[in-house]
């Protein structure tokens, strides 16, 4: 293939626009529910647990089925699953926009994951298709990065200006003007890919893969929401059971899902650990962050949310440096340069206070922002460029999913942290006049203090507020301290496996997705080698 056909044309990036944007609406689909809950509950009156099923519906199928709908693309066309996942995810849509019933919004949440885990695998590996030529491929992996972190942004801006002058339902419909476009180019744009000797698709294994990563999530959710107890580890245990039957069932099948030797190789496994690693810092401390914002600053959601928009404007700058610089001095260098850069704006929010302000707040995610931003596209396109052509769906779904299980991790892991460190602060200095029942109320969350303090004596109240707000500032610092040791000792990891002797771009060896370069020899940390 000579370099002028490796060069994208203006029909492939119209193509990557059109890849972006249901990426965007898939993203935003997590967290416009934040938005809408009130009016949804105003309107539906579900019970507590319909409740977290409306929420939770969405993401626990998207992330489970993601490895089964990689592999599915790579076996029977990239394209074809993706169109046919855009038409049910408009369905769904207008499904949950005019649900009547509690039940009837929970499955349209489920059919909305189902049909979204079609989208990210296979608009990524399409662009592994689509932009053979690495440094346009790279580029073109920042975008699409960059829409899908932009999607969990504006889900509640958009939310919020739609519930200004329509009903909740309209923040499910704003989707299907956007699929039906899809189903309109992507025939046109998109070409199809599918693997010339798929082989059989593997049913029990797509099973597995779907109890594993169900039973896993949930039961970090579960720890999350009521701390340590027999019934989530009994979940996560479970979970990773099916995992390992998985695994097993990998090695031995004659059409694997996934290519267990991708695994094996450093340049595979150690930026989907990384890839985990920045997603749990970003995701568990944003847990943080909206608290803050709205119980402490006393911001409504909608300000809440403008308020995150700078951070969302700054990634691509994170993002831009980091895709120009990274030719220059290696991607394992540019990796390692953005995890400091994460650290660097967490290490600000360890001297965070109750009356720092919004401003202060903003600063440290901004810095963060920028650092993850460049590290995650980075990070994508050497994932997705490690594995052959025809195995890029399964690849693609693989580092979705371990940004899934960090960002779940993250929510746990920080949020048990930060609720120990609350509860033991609160315990110590709170009002000598509140009740049993009542300090108990406040000791459970922030939230609960908050309420609690609207029924109380102004100034029990205000102590209470005061000595609630304080507790969770530590808190906070607690978890940016977490986040700093996180991001520095994976920039260190990073650091450790660079090669000895580093090979200047432009003169490396070509690489094997296996990882081997022409000389027969193992080279999996040079990230700077692509396969093609």
């Amino acid at each position: 293939m000579t370099e002028v056909d490796r060069t994208a044309g203006t029909r492939e990036w119209v193509g990557l626009a059109v890849l972006v944007l249901p990426c965007v609406l898939a993203s935003m689909d997590m967290s416009v529910m934040f938005v809408a809950l009130p009016s949804l509950t105003a309107d539906l009156k579900p019970g507590s647990s319909e409740l977290l099923w409306i929420m939770d519906a969405y993401g626990f199928l998207l992330a489970g089925l993601l490895i089964t709908m990689g592999t599915l693309g790579d076996r029977i066309g990239r394209r074809r699953v993706l169109l046919a996942g855009a038409a049910a995810f408009g369905a769904a849509s207008v499904l949950a926009a005019y649900s009547t019933s509690s039940g009837m919004l929970i499955a349209a949440r489920a059919l909305l994951g189902i049909a979204g885990s079609t989208l990210a695998p296979s608009t990524l590996s399409l662009i592994r298709n689509m932009f053979h030529d690495a440094k346009q491929r790279a580029t073109a992996v920042g975008v699409w990065t960059a829409g899908f972190a932009g999607g969990a942004v504006l889900g509640p801006i958009i939310g919020g200006l739609l519930l200004e002058r329509f009903w909740w339902g309209s923040v499910f419909l704003i989707n299907v003007p956007v699929m039906v476009l899809l189903l309109v180019l992507g025939p046109l744009l998109l070409p199809e890919y599918r693997d010339p000797r798929p082989g059989r698709f593997d049913l029990l294994g797509a099973a597995l893969s779907l109890l594993a990563v169900l039973g896993v999530i949930y039961g970090v959710k579960l720890l999350a929401e009521h701390g340590f107890g027999w019934v989530p580890l009994l979940y996560c245990a479970a979970g990773l059971a099916m995992g390992a039957a998985f695994i097993h069932r990998q090695r031995v099948t004659a059409n694997p899902m996934i290519d267990l030797a991708l695994f094996r190789t450093r340049r595979f496994n150690v930026p989907l650990l990384i890839d985990a690693l920045a997603t749990f810092g970003l995701v568990g401390f944003s847990l943080f962050n909206w608290q803050f914002m709205q119980l402490v600053l006393g911001m409504g959601p909608f300000e809440s949310a403008l308020w995150s928009l700078p951070t969302f404007l700054v990634m691509p700058l994170g993002i831009a440096l980091a895709t120009a610089i990274a030719p220059r001095i290696g991607k394992p260098n540019v990796i390692a340069a953005g995890l400091l850069v994460a650290a660097a704006g967490y290490a600000v929010l360890t001297l965070i206070q109750a009356d720092s302000g919004i401003v202060y707040l903003v600063s440290g995610m901004t810095v963060v922002a920028i650092g993850i931003g460049g590290v995650s596209a980075v990070v994508t396109e050497v994932l997705v460029s490690a594995a052959p052509p025809e195995r890029a769906g399964a690849a693609s779904a693989m580092a979705e999913t371990s940004a899934e299980f960090g960002g779940a991790l993250g929510i746990a892991i920080l949020g048990s942290i930060g609720t120990a460190v609350y509860r033991s602060e609160l315990a110590a200095k709170a009002p000598d006049a509140l009740t049993p029942k009542e300090l108990e109320a406040a000791r459970d969350t922030l939230g609960g203090a908050v309420d609690t303090a609207a029924t109380l004596p102004e100034g029990t109240a205000g102590m209470l507020r005061s000595v609630a707000f304080d507790a969770f500032a530590q808190e906070m610092r607690i978890a940016s301290v977490a986040c700093v040791v996180l991001m520095t000792g994976a920039a260190v990891l990073i650091a450790l496996l660079l090669r000895t002797a580093y090979t200047r771009p432009g003169s490396e060896a070509p690489e094997s997705a296996t990882g081997h370069n022409g000389r027969g020899q193992a080279d999996d940390l040079d990230f700077t080698a692509t396969s093609s």
